[in-house]
């Protein structure tokens, strides 16, 4: 069975968790407001435990990979059948599914009947508190496991490692539609933005590929999915009004390549 817990500490059946102290009791805890909430805490949870995580990857609220393991984990401010029908989806192309849900006040009958649905299945469930005062927790309620007759999903699998590997970090937070997703695409589609902005003047492809070492610029170019690039001529574009605007809006992203993280 994996364990997050057992890969750090080496110790079976510890809590694992950011912060807070045992026997918080309910009205000391703050309620969430909503899912992307428990984002935060449980990506700085699986950092600290050795994994590289991305929020938003091919439509799986978080993913993490150490090595040659990839961890999804699906995020619900309770449980319910979406979460659940999610999770059972998501193990074809994962090592291990967790579900991750605000913590409950107290343990219930039904809160039992849910950690031994997901014990049969092989999910993992997480639970996150944020108690007053302290750092936000988070317990591992059920260890995941891979069933034994699940089928692999290689190619899914591919696709969602080449989406995680092709950007150059985690610019959205997990279970919010804010604003569209950054993907490995837009990011690059962000890169020839931004160096048309910088140059000022319309470029070729050549120069474009060259400037942002991105290989699949002139399909990014000739596609202008975005609509942020305009053909002035044979192989030469400029940067567009709605161009002008996603760099605004993706600021915090430019940003963070110009500190090198």
């Amino acid at each position: 069975m994996f364990s997050i817990a057992q890969r750090v500490l080496g110790v079976k059946g510890s809590l694992s968790r950011m912060g807070g102290q045992a026997g918080e009791r309910a009205g000391e805890k703050v309620a969430i407001a909503n899912e992307t909430m428990l984002y935060e805490p449980i990506k700085a949870y699986l950092c600290r435990r050795g994994f590289a995580v991305r929020s938003e990857v091919a439509g799986r609220d978080l993913v993490a990979v150490r090595g040659d393991e990839v961890v999804v984990v699906e995020l619900k401010r309770t449980f319910n059948l979406s979460l659940l029908l999610q999770g059972v989806e998501r193990q074809g192309a994962a090592d291990y599914v967790y579900l991750a849900v605000e913590a409950p006040a107290r343990p219930t009958r039904r809160w039992s009947q849910v950690r031994g649905l997901c014990e049969r299945l092989g999910l993992g469930l997480l639970t996150v508190s944020f108690p007053a005062k302290r750092p936000a927790r988070v317990d591992v309620a059920v260890e995941a496991r891979r069933p034994d007759d699940l089928p692999r999903k290689k190619a899914e699998r591919k696709r969602l490692l080449d989406e995680f590997n092709g950007r150059s970090g985690d610019y959205n937070v997990g279970g919010s539609t804010r604003r569209p997703i950054v993907t490995a695409y837009r990011e690059d589609a962000l890169h020839l933005a931004s160096t048309l902005k910088a140059e000022g003047a319309p470029q070729t492809v050549k120069a474009l590929r060259e400037a942002t070492g991105c290989d699949r610029a002139g399909r990014i170019l000739q596609d202008n999915y975005y609509g942020w690039f305009e053909r002035v001529r044979r192989g030469v574009y400029r940067l567009t009004p709605a161009g002008e605007e996603a760099l605004v809006q993706y600021a915090d992203v430019i940003e963070a390549w110009s500190q090198g993280r």
